[in-house]
């Protein structure tokens, strides 16, 4: 008795259109093709008339790439298709170790920077400081190597208040000013957004309280919880992909 084909073997025969990728997946069909020219498809045939044929292994492809983009980002993405589609499994997992390996290089410099910044934030001075004692903006910036240019971003988005000498108008950072320009500087090198390290110092103006400093911290934990479990939906996706389409790669 002849033995009936799979429905695997049924759908690898079934040709696709260009408009029908771009349909499942939201996109143009000349982003499919951009898709294709730039390896993050596979090779494609062509017809007589010289369009292209798409098959599953295509739309997986694709379906593989935009579920990979949602961890690790639309470029690196890119070249993890493309990496395995020229090179087979061995440089795109490469890639993909060295994206988990810098998502757990941030996970450590943030709980560095949490102590850190909870140890600055305690740096709370006894007394106000007169507005000729304090540091000069360049020595400020020096100190904390930023650019004047960033801590006068900083103070018109509200974040700083130095003091002003009389006369000159220069600005005088004190004991508490130099704490708060720290405080950007390193919430800033988190890519916490400035709405919230208004908070966050807020916070510690009014009531010498951390609670919003801990909040931003925990948020930015989340965040890179969400990335991981995205970045393993992702390679779930990819294994899937290679498995069924790539097994030789």
């Amino acid at each position: 008795m002849a033995k009936e084909p799979s429905t695997r073997a049924v759908k690898t025969k079934a040709a696709l259109r260009p408009v029908d990728l771009a349909r499942m997946a939201g996109v143009s069909t000349q982003q499919i093709r951009n898709y294709a020219d730039e390896g993050i498809l596979p090779p494609t045939e062509r017809t007589a008339a010289g369009y292209r044929r798409f098959e599953p292994r295509h739309r997986e492809a694709m379906l593989t790439y935009r579920v990979l983009a949602k961890g690790f980002g639309w470029d690196a993405a890119r070249s993890i298709m493309r990496a395995l589609h020229a090179g087979g499994l061995a440089p795109a997992v490469a890639l993909v170790d060295a994206r988990h390996a810098a998502l757990h290089e941030q996970r450590l410099s943030l709980h560095a920077a949490a102590e850190a910044l909870e140890a600055v934030a305690g740096q709370v001075p006894e007394a106000p400081d007169s507005p000729r004692s304090g540091l000069r903006i360049g020595e400020v910036a020096a100190h904390l190597g930023v650019r004047t240019s960033a801590l006068r971003v900083w103070e018109a988005a509200g974040l700083l208040a130095p003091q002003r000498e009389r006369g000159t108008g220069y600005r005088r950072y004190g004991a508490a000013d130099v704490r708060d320009a720290r405080m950007v500087t390193m919430l800033r090198q988190g890519r916490y957004p400035l709405h919230q390290i208004q908070a966050v110092l807020d916070g510690l103006r009014r009531t010498g309280s951390t609670v919003e400093l801990r909040a931003a911290i925990a948020e930015r934990h989340a965040a890179l919880n969400t990335t991981s479990a995205a970045m393993l939906e992702g390679t779930a996706h990819l294994y899937r992909y290679v498995t069924d389409h790539l097994p030789d790669a």
